[in-house]
């Protein structure tokens, strides 16, 4: 029986995965480097996976015509530009489809709801305040809580110690691979929903999969959930 959801936040409360990639991106081509999706889907829900920093300062490095400019790049500053970027083309992004939907039915089940990010406290929490959905969350859960983030369980194990739940109770909604290895890491079933970024991976094997968060009621996702893991659902 589940009697708690708990929710990534990036690409799926929110998409700013979109401008989390495309401001590497525009760094890169300031450089004549392309990122590419295939290298991008190593960071996606985690913060310690690639390091887009450092494998641009490797490419510059491989050839004899950038190994100056590898040599002068200071990482910190890089990263510091490369937030400005990402915070100016996440400024006006909204909820996603079907955030509020959720959130209004989870309250009318009486199911308390978590936040679980890799993301810092201050980037969470500054949208959740933002959208004026902060006080819809019994407790939020991001990097500065845990050794590790996802994939490793620890930021869903932490939610569910939050939330007063077992693992078992506690159905968790993602949008990244990392995201739906870390619930599967932590004992507890997942409903995937592909984010802009996320639709064009191969994505791992969830209890449900859905191409938007208001693609069924929530008692027709507990439903599936509970009688049908690893069923496949699409809007058309």
């Amino acid at each position: 029986m589940i009697t708690a959801l708990i929710f990534d936040f990036d690409g799926l409360i929110v998409d700013t995965e979109s401008p989390a990639f495309e401001s590497w991106r525009q760094i890169y081509a300031e450089y004549n480097q392309e990122l590419t999706l295939s290298l991008w889907e190593h960071a996606l829900g985690t913060n310690h996976g690639f390091d887009a920093a450092t494998h641009l300062v490797g490419l510059l490095a491989q050839h004899p015509a950038t190994a100056d400019v590898a040599r002068s790049l200071n990482l910190a500053a890089l990263r510091a530009r490369r937030q400005q970027i990402k915070v100016a083309l996440s400024y006006d992004q909204p909820l996603l489809p079907g955030v509020l939907d959720i959130l209004q039915q989870a309250d009318a089940l009486d199911l308390p709801c978590a936040i679980a990010s890799s993301s810092g406290r201050a980037w969470v929490e500054g949208w959740l305040r933002q959208h004026q959905i902060y006080n819809r969350f019994v407790c939020i859960r991001t990097a500065e809580d845990v050794v590790m983030t996802k994939p490793a369980p620890d930021l869903f194990s932490s939610a569910a110690a939050g939330l007063g739940r077992p693992a078992t109770q506690c159905l968790v909604f993602e949008d990244s691979p990392n995201g739906v290895r870390a619930a599967r890491a932590a004992g507890m079933r997942c409903v995937l929903v592909p984010g802009a970024i996320s639709r064009h991976l191969t994505l791992p094997a969830a209890d449900l999969h859905l191409a938007a968060l208001n693609a069924l009621p929530l008692t027709a996702i507990l439903h599936h959930v509970g009688t049908n893991p690893n069923t496949l659902v699409r809007l058309p």
